[in-house]
């Protein structure tokens, strides 16, 4: 791999990580407000801020993170929401199973932690495809 590759790749990963901490305070902060000041379950406020985080994760990253992306297939627009729903899905059953053990923002933290190794990987492949080659553009 050649050197303007690797400084490419480390400043896609640099925004990538700069849109995961504003994603992760939208989310936080949408969890926390609906879980400190509504009745509703904490399953909903969960999935309510981890679906606000992904609208606004999906726009950063095809405007900003993912540079030369060009304009996704339908096919790659449902492995993006694919992979967010099952991000949702691990984002739930961490959240149940550390809320067990400590309180929600710990929790999250750890389990956003988890998580954003699955979206990196996935959300990449789904704004760039794959070639003919079946390799990462």
């Amino acid at each position: 791999m050649d050197k303007k590759k690797l400084i490419s790749q480390f400043e896609e990963l640099f925004r990538f990580g700069v849109n995961g901490v504003v994603c992760f305070v939208i989310d936080w902060g949408t969890m926390m407000l609906l879980m400190t000041y509504t009745d509703l379950p904490d399953w909903f406020s969960i999935g309510a801020g981890f679906t606000v985080s992904v609208i606004v994760n999906y726009l950063i990253c095809v405007v900003w993170v993912f540079k030369g992306a060009g304009k996704q297939s339908a096919a790659q627009q449902i492995i993006f929401v694919g992979s967010s729903v099952v991000g949702l899905f691990l984002t739930e059953v961490l959240m149940a199973f550390f809320m067990r053990y400590m309180t929600a923002t710990p929790a999250k933290v750890i389990v956003t932690l988890i998580v954003m190794v699955w979206n990196y990987v996935f959300k990449r492949f789904a704004v760039y495809g794959m070639n003919k080659e079946g390799k990462d553009k």
